[in-house]
C-alpha cells in the first residue's frame, strides 16, 4: 500500500520489509507493555489491502489495552474540549455505553465516529450551536436525500456527548441540552419486500454462479424470515465471551450450524436481536418451506457438518461486506432492482404472510417478536404457527402465481 493511502489509527505502525511492502503492526504502549500487558504487538498482514477493516481492529486492539490499564481516568484525562477527543474517550472508556454495545451494533457506530472526526473533530463543544448542528445535519443527511445516514451521525455524537456529560467533561452538559431540543427529519419506512418470483430469480443467479449454499440462504430468510445474521452469522472480536470452534481472520465466528437442525428438519435457535432480552426461541419446520427444501436436496448429508452458510470459495462463513457484494452481484443478475437489500428478504415474507391472511400472533411467534413473548410461548405454539403460517404463504403464492 502506497505511504499516502495507508490508514491511521492509535497503535498502528508500518514495519519496513527489504523487497516487499511494509507490514502494518499493531503495538501496545510501552507502559502497558512494562505494566506487564500482552500481546505486545500483533501483526495484521492479512488486513494490509484492507483499510476499514484494519483500522476496525487496531481500535479493538486499542480499546481493550486501554481496559486493562484500568482506563477509567485515562481517556476522559486526554480530553482537550474537541469533539475529536471526546469521541475517542466515548470509544475507549470501559464504562461507556459504546463499550457495551454488541459488535454488530459497534460496526455502523465506528463508520460514523470516523466520519464526525473528519468533519467536525477539532470543533470545540462549548462552542457549538444548534445552528451549527443543524447545518451539519445537511452534510450527514446528503442535503436531506440520505436522512438515515444524517440521524445515524448525530445518534452517535449524542452518545459521546452524554458520555461526555456524565463524566462531568467541559461543555458537554450545555451540548446536550441543545441535542436534546433539536428535532430532526424522519426518513420514510422502508416499503421494499421482495416477491417470491424474485427470490426464486436470486436462488437461481446463485446456483448459476457455483453458490448453491447462498440460494439455500435466501430461501431461509425469506421462507421462515430469519434475519441475515441469523442465517449466515457474524465474525465477531476474539474478545467476545461466547464460545467459537471457528475461528480466522483474527476473529470468531458465531452463528448457526447444522446441528441446529434435527433429522425431521425442524430447525430451532434464538434470534440474535433476542438472545440477550427476552432468549426467545424460533422453532421452524424446513419439510414446509418448498425454496428451502428444493435447495436442501442439493446439499448431501456428508456435507451438513459446521457452519449453516459457508462461502464456496472460502470454505468459511461469509463476512458481512463478501455477502452484501454477493447479494448485490446476484440480485443483478436476477434483474432485482437495486433499492431491495438483502435484509429486506425478512420484509418480503412476512408481506407474502400478511397478504395470504397469516394472523398477527403467529407471524409474531414466528419472526421472535419480543411483544408476544411476555407470556410464556412454548416450543410446540411456535412450531405450529410457523406451519399455519406456511400453509398461508403458499395457498397465497399459487394463487399469485395464476393471475
Amino acid at each position: 500500500m502506497e505511504r499516502e493511502a495507508r490508514p491511521v489509527s492509535p497503535g498502528l505502525k508500518w514495519r519496513p520489509r527489504k523487497h516487499a511492502p511494509d507490514v502494518p503492526v499493531w503495538i501496545a504502549r510501552s507502559a502497558a507493555v512494562k505494566a506487564g500487558y500482552t500481546p505486545k504487538s500483533v501483526k495484521l498482514t492479512y488486513l494490509a489491502d484492507d483499510p476499514a477493516a484494519l483500522i476496525k481492529r487496531c481500535e479493538r486492539l486499542q480499546s481493550e489495552m486501554l481496559l486493562w490499564c484500568g482506563g477509567n481516568a485515562s481517556p476522559v484525562a486526554v480530553y482537550n474540549g474537541t469533539i475529536g477527543k471526546l469521541i475517542d474517550a466515548y470509544q475507549t472508556h470501559p464504562q461507556s455505553t459504546y463499550a457495551a454495545l454488541k459488535p454488530s451494533a459497534r460496526h455502523p457506530y465506528d463508520i460514523y465516529a470516523r466520519k464526525l472526526k473528519a468533519h467536525i473533530g477539532q470543533r470545540r463543544v462549548d462552542a457549538i450551536t444548534a445552528s451549527n448542528v443543524r447545518e451539519w445535519f445537511k452534510v450527514w443527511s446528503h442535503q436531506g436525500t440520505k436522512i438515515p445516514a444524517g440521524r445515524m451521525a448525530f445518534t452517535v455524537l449524542k452518545a459521546a456527548v452524554t458520555f461526555g456529560k456524565g463524566e462531568r467533561m467541559e461543555g458537554c452538559v450545555v451540548l446536550k441540552s441543545i441535542l436534546d431540543d433539536i428535532e430532526l427529519p424522519t426518513a420514510k419506512r422502508r416499503q421494499h419486500a421482495p416477491t417470491a418470483k424474485q427470490i426464486i430469480a436470486a436462488r437461481s443467479a446463485a446456483n448459476t454462479s457455483g453458490h448453491p449454499l447462498r440460494a439455500l440462504c435466501y430461501a431461509l430468510q425469506f421462507e421462515t424470515t430469519l434475519r441475515q445474521w441469523d442465517v449466515i452469522g457474524q465474525w465477531l472480536p476474539l474478545s467476545d465471551p461466547r464460545p467459537s470452534t471457528l475461528i480466522a481472520y483474527g476473529e470468531k465466528w458465531i452463528g448457526p450450524t447444522w446441528a441446529r437442525v434435527d433429522d425431521k428438519l425442524i430447525l430451532r435457535l434464538t434470534p440474535g436481536k433476542t438472545e440477550a432480552t427476552t432468549e426467545a426461541t424460533v422453532t421452524l419446520d424446513l419439510r414446509v418451506c418448498p425454496m428451502v427444501m428444493e435447495e436442501l436436496r442439493k446439499v448431501p448429508h456428508s456435507a451438513r457438518t459446521g457452519p449453516l452458510i459457508v462461502n464456496e470459495t472460502t470454505g468459511l462463513p461469509y463476512r458481512h461486506l463478501t455477502f452484501r457484494d454477493a447479494w448485490r452481484a446476484d440480485a443483478k443478475a436476477a434483474g432485482i432492482p437495486r433499492a431491495i437489500w438483502n435484509r429486506d428478504l425478512r420484509a418480503g415474507g412476512n408481506t407474502e404472510a400478511s397478504k395470504g391472511g397469516a394472523g398477527k400472533e403467529d407471524r409474531a411467534k414466528v419472526g421472535g417478536h419480543s411483544e408476544i413473548i411476555n407470556a410464556k410461548v412454548y416450543d410446540r405454539d411456535v412450531l405450529e404457527a410457523h406451519r399455519r403460517v406456511m400453509r398461508k404463504r403458499l395457498k397465497h403464492r399459487k394463487n399469485d402465481a395464476g393471475t
